[in-house]
Parts: structure tokens; sequence; C-alpha cells
């Protein structure tokens, strides 16, 4: 029998990969594998549809194609191991899979915080559907909520829960929110718009201690401060969901580390010719932007990268050699992008943000719509805006070394 494509990561990404694997032609069997019991949905509005109201799956489900009619999805049944020199997969169920070509998008999980006595309820984590299903049931007109962590996800959910009535304070070790990604003065102006609808920022500090013996009733501060609050919302970063591939020889620092063409590496650096990773999991170089390698959070990115391998996979296990051989000639190079909203401000950014050294107000003005480029010497490495998305849209294509 013909080993399998197996998918491991019933994602955006996993599904783009098994929808570009059948659009280019593979024909035999293929197999998606998730943890999660719910088919592919879209993760951006867990930290604001999903929060703002009550919906259900259906709400934010991905619609399925009918090229994926006769696709294997074993959902809600990890993998736990693999074993990349025989080629197969165990799940948690005790099954063990063969394949043909691996493809490997299981994405990030949250980091939590790992503190003695934490509660055994009120501490919740944004990354899936159920995280998210169960927030939105705490966040009740008058609640006291309090966000660790100032990035993107945290600063949206604090938006959200003030909405629906909260009191809202964001806690921070930086000296301002979403500093990284954004750059010092951007970053303030959101802050402001942020305090001009009650949210409270306490920055340049970190949590010593979570209270509450079953259920959190407040956290305290590393200067001595201790804040009250119903709910604790943890938005302090992300892992790489690679803990099934230990055993392996494969570069699994910080994701799985993969080529310009997304074949996973071994840990000399060589590639192994039919594993290969996309979405957040993945290590990449972008060299018009960035020497070295990185995992990009963007939502452009399991996309882009799930149609290259998928082409590339279909054309592997087919029988144009001259056109397999034409695709792996083709870099993946991809522009990164990620939009965010919060209140009235509605962020689109193109390129590597924190790559920048120089930060200029290209247009409009501070405090309303504007639009900042993103510099390394001459070139501009990045572009964000509030507003004026068709005009940050222009922009698109002149960021990157060189291309400014």
């Amino acid at each position: 029998m013909t080993r399998p494509v197996i998918v491991v990561g019933a994602s955006m990404g996993g599904l783009r990969a098994a929808e570009t694997l059948r659009k280019s032609g593979y024909e035999g069997r293929l197999v998606v594998i998730g943890d999660e019991p719910h088919a592919p949905y879209n993760r951006p509005p867990l930290s604001k549809e999903v929060l703002a109201e009550q919906v259900d799956h259906a709400a934010v489900a991905f619609p399925l194609s009918e090229v994926l009619d006769d696709v294997e999805w074993v959902l809600g049944n990890a993998v736990v191991s693999a074993d990349l020199d025989t080629q197969s997969v165990t799940l948690a169920d005790g099954q063990v899979l063969d394949y043909s070509c691996l493809i490997i998008a299981t994405g990030l999980r949250p980091r939590r915080l790992d503190l003695p006595g934490k509660p055994n309820s009120g501490a919740h984590a944004i990354r899936t559907l159920d995280d998210a299903m169960a927030l939105r049931a705490e966040l009740k007109q008058g609640a006291k909520v309090v966000v660790y962590g100032a990035g993107f996800i945290g600063c949206e959910a604090a938006a959200t829960a003030t909405k629906l009535g909260a009191s809202v304070t964001v806690v921070g070790r930086g000296p301002v929110p979403m500093l990284r990604p954004l750059g010092q003065q951007l970053a303030e102006d959101i802050q402001r718009r942020h305090e001009a609808h009650g949210v409270r920022f306490v920055m340049n500090t970190f949590l010593t201690e979570i209270l509450g013996e079953e259920k959190v009733t407040g956290v305290v501060l590393d200067n001595g401060e201790t804040l009250e609050c119903d709910v604790l919302i943890e938005s302090i970063g992300s892992l790489p969901n690679t803990e099934f591939l230990e055993g392996n020889d494969i570069d699994i620092e910080s994701g799985v580390h993969v080529n310009s063409t997304l074949h996973a590496l071994r840990k000399d650096g060589t590639p192994w010719s039919n594993v290969y990773a996309i979405g957040d999991v993945a290590r990449f170089p972008i060299p018009q932007f960035d020497p070295t390698t990185r995992r990009v959070e963007h939502w452009n990115i399991p996309t882009e990268m799930a149609r290259k391998v998928g082409k590339q996979v279909a054309l592997q296990l087919g029988e144009d050699l001259e056109a397999h051989a034409t695709e792996l000639a083709k870099n993946f190079a991809p522009i990164p992008s990620f939009w965010s909203d919060q209140f009235e401000v509605s962020l689109l950014a193109y390129g590597l943000l924190d790559q920048g050294e120089d930060v200029r107000l290209l247009e409009g003005e501070v405090g309303g719509e504007c639009i900042y480029g993103y510099f390394k010497g001459d070139d501009m490495v990045g572009v964000c805006g509030i507003g004026m998305r068709s005009k940050v849209m222009g922009y698109r294509n002149k960021v990157g070394i060189a291309a400014s």
C-alpha cells in the first residue's frame, strides 16, 4: 500500500497545504492530524470577535473546499512521536502511521506562568477556540481583569474586555506596550488611545505571585503593588510544538529550522528530502529583511508556506522531475504582514518592523490616522499604519533590503 502524505497540524497552514496538494495534482492518500477536536478555524478573531460575542466553531471555521472531500481528518488525536528514519508517526491513541512525505504544521502553545500556589481557575491564555470561549464566560460587566503581557494579543484582549464592561489593567515588563514590534513612538500613541478608554497600564514590572486558593483573586508585582482581579489573562509569549520530534536528527531549537525551500534541516544543516515545516512552528531565513533565521507569527506566513510546500510535494511525488527542479529553485521570500484591531485603532503592517533602527512618520499625524516607516540605513524594512489602509498597502512592495 502506498504511504500517504501526512500533515501534522489541522491549522490554517495544514488546511492550505492539503488544498494545494490536491490542486497541484496529488491524488494519493492524504491524512491531516490535529490535536484539537475542531476542524480548521481562523485564530485572529479569538482575542477579538470570539471574546466579544457568544460565537461557536461555525462562526470562525474555514470553509472546506470540495478538493478535500477524500482527505482523512484525524482530529482530537495528537501526534506524540515521530521516527524520521522509518518515516512514521505515533498518535496519542497508539496508532502508528507511515508516511511518504511529512508536513509539520503544529504551531505554537501559550507560555504559561509557573508560580507556586497558582490557583486552579481564573487564569487564562488565548490560543485555541476552547481557550477563548472559557475566557469569554468570565468576562462579565464589572469584572476586574489583569492582562499580563503587553503584546498584540494582550492588548487586543484588553480592548475587548474593556468594551464588555470589565475594569482592565495591563502589566508589562517593557516601558510601553508592543514596543518591540512597533517602536517607541507608535507604541506610546496606542497606549494613550487605550488609556482614553479606561485601560490602566503598569509597565516596567512583572508578576511575582498569584493570589487566591481555588480561584484567582489578585496578583502581586515585583514593585510590591497588589492588584485585585477576578480574571488573569496570561499573554507572555509562546512555545513551538516540537516535542514529538525529539530523539530525531532534526534542528528544533526555537522551532523547526528549515531552509529556503522549507525542507526541515538536520542538526548539521543538511535537509531532509521529505520533511517540511510551515507556519508558526517553522524557523526560516528571510534574506531581504534579516540574515538570521526566525519564526514569524504573522497571518500570511502559514498560507504562503503551505502553498509552496504543497506544490513542491505534489511535484516531488509526481513524474515531472523538471517541474519539481524548477519549483525547488524558487526560494521562499515572503513579505510578512499583520493587522490588529484595538478599540478604534486598526493597524496594518508589512515587513519586519523590529529590524528598523530609525522610525519615521511618513504620512498623517500622531494621534490620528498615520503611517510610520521603519528604516535600517536607507532601506525601509517595515511600514505600519493606523487607518489609511489603502495607502499602507501601497508601501508593501517598497519594504525590504534594497527594495525602497
